[in-house]
């Protein structure tokens, strides 16, 4: 009982502390400056568009993985070109997002539907990583009329399920409080 007490008021604190954190991020003069004016509006605009972008690139290269469209193109090429695309509006969109965020960085710090975006961005990044690393290397050789790989059929899979998971989650963030 000791122990657990010492612990749970351990715990508090630690909350205190993070609750302070997160207060003073949305009190900083920037945050307020975005929360405040037209810099919210834009910056969320910009935050769609460049999802829009980043989506773009992957649900295309997603979809030939698939075998599902752009057959005539190859993987390589496919994936020389829609990934700097990628990347770059990837860059964009947690630019803004965390522009976003901070205006109310202690309340969207609790919500589910961020927590359930952060988690799905993260099972989509190491997703990525795993398909950039290890399942489209092998796929440089592949005649193009070759089927493609079942791991690089489940890889793609993954990818547009989880992504579209984070779109959703994003969208409910700002209805769910």
């Amino acid at each position: 009982p000791i122990q657990s007490a010492y612990f749970g008021r351990k715990i508090a604190e630690g909350s205190a502390t993070m609750d302070s954190f997160w207060l003073a991020i949305e009190s900083s003069w920037i945050a307020a400056e975005i929360g405040a004016t037209w810099w919210f509006p834009l910056i969320e605009s910009v935050h769609v568009l460049s999802i829009t972008f980043m989506l773009g690139a992957i649900v295309m290269l997603d979809l030939r993985l698939l075998s599902w469209a752009a057959l005539a193109y190859s993987i390589e090429r496919m994936s020389k070109e829609l990934v700097p695309w990628s990347a770059m509006a990837f860059v964009v969109a947690s630019v803004t997002g965390v522009g976003m965020f901070i205006t109310r960085a202690s309340a969207h710090v609790d919500n589910p539907a961020l927590q359930i975006k952060l988690l799905l961005l993260a099972a989509a990044g190491c997703n990525i990583a795993y398909c950039h690393s290890k399942v489209l290397p092998t796929l440089a050789s592949v005649d193009d009329k070759q089927p493609v790989s079942l791991k690089a059929r489940m890889c793609a899979a993954l990818s547009l399920s989880l992504w579209c998971g984070v779109m959703l989650a994003g969208r409910w963030i700002g209805h769910i409080i």
